[in-house]
């Protein structure tokens, strides 16, 4: 049976074809711009043109969602993931182009916040003849990580093992044809298998697709992983950051209309008497200026004079909105940022903790905490699958033993030391009193960054130590 190749370049997901229009809305309003705000600024059905122009030139934007997304990976990777075992050169460089290991599961991160779906690929270059100690590290001869976003994975399939079986990943490259040409813009489509991975270009004025390269890896597997959120797509729902981005719209809007509102304080809108617009028009019209259906113009700014009758006298005059109006939007739409952040997980329930029981402040703390931690257990299982695969394409490679920090400084750091001195009274043996010790360093990495060095010298003297009571 001969393959059609260029259906490969037509293939959709039904995840992705449903989900395509709100990826590409979350990717807009996480980078900001004009143009996410010529996306999502929506003009009034009795605006005119003129001035939804001047809103829009006018419009700025409080890129929240760019904050959520980023404030859930500082939250997370604040502390360095523990990678014992692990290969210290691919940990510097796990991407081959400088980019380190904590710096690749942070793109992970936030693109996972932004979509609910990313997907890393691990590559090998090829390479001939014997390889050397030197060689390895002069032509950087190990495995290689890249983080996808899912609008560029239009389609996948899991095999009957729940492994994935095959999937698409779309490059676009950017083809240089010299310093008299003008680069070629071509589209580009990888086919990871479970034994090759195969690159292929259609031709950008035919339907043709030709084979770019070509070769086996034979690792039994795709080398690539596919995350999805377990409690999004992956049970037939949305994404959170849909919502979000659709609380921030409002507030983009809600924020132009206080704009707007301020201006028109400033420069009202004038009301003019209905005789002296009638006074105004010519009682009879040339022929040649269209008779009677003629259109007539008056030059009305604060710079030029009106004129007005006894009669008329303080008739024509300025308008405006109220203030009051403005600070009701201005007021709706700190509401709005309070519950953007609750509806994520990442609030505290009020403004000022001082005001709450022991009860809700350690219920919020709670609820923040156990999110964190959800999503450093999805970040932790994603980069283990990531080194066995890398360990498959090198064995010299080993597995480390990776673990993501899962405290968190959600709570408050004078009241943990304290309660931690009472512990310390309590009577134990040497064990408890070394946990002790060990809860105390934790809590020291809050005030300074300690050198992963001297932190495992810390614990050995620790745990090699006893500790005297105070």
């Amino acid at each position: 049976m001969e393959k059609d190749l260029s259906y490969l370049f037509r293939r959709i997901h039904p995840v992705f074809r449903r989900n395509r229009d709100i990826w590409e809305h979350s990717a807009a309003a996480y980078a900001g711009g004009e143009e996410y705000l010529r996306r999502a600024l929506v003009r009034h059905v009795s605006e005119v043109e003129l001035e939804f122009a001047e809103r829009m030139r006018r419009a700025y934007y409080f890129n929240y969602p760019r904050k959520l997304a980023r404030l859930i990976t500082q939250c997370i990777l604040a502390a360095e993931p523990q990678r014992d075992g692990a290969d210290p050169e691919l940990v510097e460089d796990f991407s081959r182009t400088g980019l380190r290991a904590d710096e690749v599961m942070r793109q992970v991160s936030t693109l996972l916040n932004v979509f609910g779906s990313v997907a890393m690929t691990i590559d090998m270059p090829f390479f001939e003849g014997e390889v050397d100690c030197e060689r390895r590290r002069r032509e950087k001869l190990r495995p290689a990580v890249r983080v996808v976003s899912p609008l560029a994975v239009p389609d996948w399939a899991y095999g009957s093992d729940g492994e994935l079986d095959w999937i698409i990943i779309d490059e676009k490259t950017l083809v240089d044809r010299g310093p008299y040409l003008a680069p070629a813009q071509t589209m580009r489509r990888r086919l990871l298998t479970r034994t090759e991975s195969l690159l292929f270009e259609a031709e950008p004025d035919s339907a043709s697709v030709r084979l770019i390269s070509g070769c086996r890896h034979d690792l039994g597997l795709v080398p690539a992983v596919l995350v999805t959120e377990a409690d999004g797509f992956a049970i037939g729902g949305g994404h959170y950051f849909e919502d979000v981005v659709r609380i921030s719209d409002a507030m983009l809007n809600n924020e132009s209309e206080a704009q707007m509102n301020v201006v028109k304080q400033m420069f009202g809108l004038l009301v003019i008497s209905e005789s002296f617009a009638r006074a105004a028009r010519p009682v009879a019209a040339p022929e040649s200026c269209g008779g009677e259906n003629a259109k007539f113009s008056h030059v009305l700014a604060r710079s030029a004079a009106l004129w007005e009758t006894p009669e008329e006298r303080g008739i024509s005059r300025y308008i405006s909105p109220s203030g009051a109006d403005t600070a009701a939007i201005r007021a709706e739409n700190d509401a709005l940022k309070r519950e953007l952040f609750d509806v994520v997980g990442m609030s505290l329930m009020t403004r000022s903790r001082d005001a709450q029981t022991a009860e809700a402040k350690a219920w919020d703390y709670h609820q923040v905490k156990q999110f964190l931690s959800c999503r450093a257990d999805l970040l932790e299982q994603t980069e283990l699958r990531v080194w066995r695969i890398m360990s498959l394409f090198d064995p010299s490679i080993a597995m480390p033993s990776v673990c993501y920090n899962r405290e968190f400084a959600v709570t408050d750091l004078k009241s943990s030391i304290e309660s931690l001195i009472e512990l310390k009274n309590f009577s134990g043996g040497g064990e408890y009193q070394r946990e002790i010790a060990r809860a105390a360093l934790y809590l020291l990495e809050k005030v300074k960054k300690i050198d992963p060095e001297r932190r495992r010298a810390m614990l050995s003297e620790i745990a090699g130590n006893e500790v005297s009571h105070a």
